[in-house]
């Protein structure tokens, strides 16, 4: 007789486990954690990039989507080079990791580790293991590199149309070392507030809350748009800005349904909780819009949809159903109070110009969702997570009180470093370069800064008499149009 048959397609499979897949991988896992990093990474590129460019005046829309597309690509660099390990390796300081390069075969192919994260009792014995993930550290890298890259994208949002590009490039990598990995390591890495237990699921801190106080600092320091763009300053494409804001939307299941580092139930939580809270918060905008400006905004709505999104990041994996509801009625309402009210009537708003109101939409809705975790925090749901056992917020008694004093001083270390150091990185890069662009090029735009234009049409949405002058810069006049005196 002969021997019996065998299954290649088996056999080759076996070869390639003894290789590719040790022991240790969960294939389920790095599936989704590879996944939930190119949703991230698609909610800034292109997500932010059709964003930035369809919801600012038709002469800064390739200006705007420049500055995210280049942000993205450099955090890249940067991130594999030094920055990861300073947000997620070993311990240096409290707050900072030891920097060093991602890049070797050896570091990447092995299992996912964070080694700053053992969580000890005060008596020496250990209380949470290490963070090891079951994909290797390649997947970990990327993962958290695409977080870096949004933080800076958001970031832009504040200065745009009048940040001189060669100050953002050196801007970037600059905020990016010391900024970004001091939130990144203090909070997720192992660092002080960590361990303390200050709950940030997914950056509304390390994220939302930095990128929200260093834009509003870095808009200061940058200096205000033209006079003509900050009292005139109409979205060029007010539906392609609804296509970057679903990239947004639905890109967030990957933002906060990857941070559990696994495709278990918490992750599945936290993806439902992030979708209700949003909802609810671009519902509860549009109604204030209505109510009070009797017309509903698109923008209104987007508006309201991020305060959302952001306000859920910190607690999505550790609240329930009915506390996303609760906290996308607050996020609807407060930031929309604080934009639309107080930043009309506040004279820091006035003299502060942040172009897309990131404070409001990312550091008041980010602040409100760290403090609300901090009340809203279910015990079973925060053991799934957290590093410190027994942490619960406070509607559920006993020491669930103190974690909204710890969120708290978490959000006041994030705001104090972010006005520090964004203030001091720009006083740098001043003596370098210039921070503002030159009146010439904030007169004309995309044309005098790049040499590019984004639609072969002529205008901006307005009459032909308010660009009698921006012609001459061009030295030429279309020929089909007739120039009003």
């Amino acid at each position: 007789m002969g021997s019996p048959p065998v299954n290649a397609s088996a056999v080759a499979y076996e070869a390639w486990t003894s290789l590719a897949v040790p022991d240790w991988l969960n294939k389920g896992d790095n599936a989704w954690q590879m996944v939930s990093a190119t949703l991230v990474g698609i909610q800034s590129m292109p997500g932010l990039v059709i964003l930035y460019g369809s919801i600012v005046k038709k002469k800064w829309a390739v200006n705007s989507a420049f500055m995210a597309l280049y942000a993205f690509a450099a955090v890249v660099i940067c991130w594999v080079t030094w920055a990861y390990k300073m947000s997620f390796g070993e311990k240096l300081l409290p707050f900072w990791g030891k920097a060093g390069p991602a890049l070797g075969q050896r570091f990447l192919i092995k299992q996912a580790a964070l080694p700053a994260t053992p969580h000890y009792f005060s008596n020496g014995e250990l209380e949470t293991a290490e963070i090891e993930p079951f994909y290797p550290m390649a997947t970990m890298v990327w993962f958290q590199c695409v977080f870096a890259a949004i933080a800076l994208v958001i970031l832009a949002g504040s200065v745009l149309a009048r940040m001189n590009f060669k100050a953002w490039m050196m801007f970037v990598p600059l905020w990016l070392t010391f900024s970004y990995t001091i939130g990144a390591f203090s909070l997720w890495g192992g660092g002080f507030l960590f361990h303390w237990g200050v709950i940030d699921y997914s950056g509304g801190y390390v994220i939302h809350l930095s990128s929200g106080i260093a834009g509003f600092t870095a808009a200061y320091w940058v200096g205000p748009r033209s006079k003509r763009d900050r009292e005139r300053f109409p979205p060029n494409n007010v539906l392609l800005m609804l296509a970057g804001a679903g990239l947004l939307w639905l890109g967030w299941a990957g933002f906060n349904g990857g941070d559990p580092y696994a495709a278990n139930t918490d992750s599945s939580i936290a993806v439902l909780n992030t979708n209700v809270c949003a909802a609810t918060s671009l519902l509860v905008w549009t109604w204030l819009d209505v109510i009070f400006f009797k017309k509903p905004s698109v923008i209104g709505a987007v508006q309201g949809m991020i305060t959302g999104l952001v306000c859920i990041t910190p607690g999505a994996g550790v609240v329930q159903g009915w506390a996303a509801i609760v906290m996308g009625v607050l996020s609807g309402s407060i930031p929309w109070f604080s934009m639309m009210v107080l930043g009309k009537k506040l004279k820091i708003f006035q003299m502060v110009d942040d172009t897309l109101a990131v404070f409001h939409t990312h550091a008041v809705a980010g602040l409100l969702g760290g403090i609300l975790t901090g009340l809203f925090a279910e015990p079973h749901l925060s053991t799934l997570f957290l590093p410190v056992t027994n942490s619960k917020g406070g509607i559920y008694g006993g020491p669930g009180g103190i974690q909204i004093l710890k969120q708290i001083v978490g959000a006041l270390f994030i705001i104090g470093w972010n006005l520090v150091a964004t203030s001091i990185i720009c006083v740098l890069i001043s003596f370098l370069v210039p921070l503002r662009m030159t009146e010439e090029e904030l007169l004309i735009g995309d044309d005098a800064v790049h040499g590019e234009e984004a639609y072969a049409l002529w205008g901006d949405g307005e009459k032909l008499s308010i660009y009698k002058d921006d012609t001459t810069h061009h030295g030429m006049v279309s020929s089909g149009a007739t120039q009003v005196v």
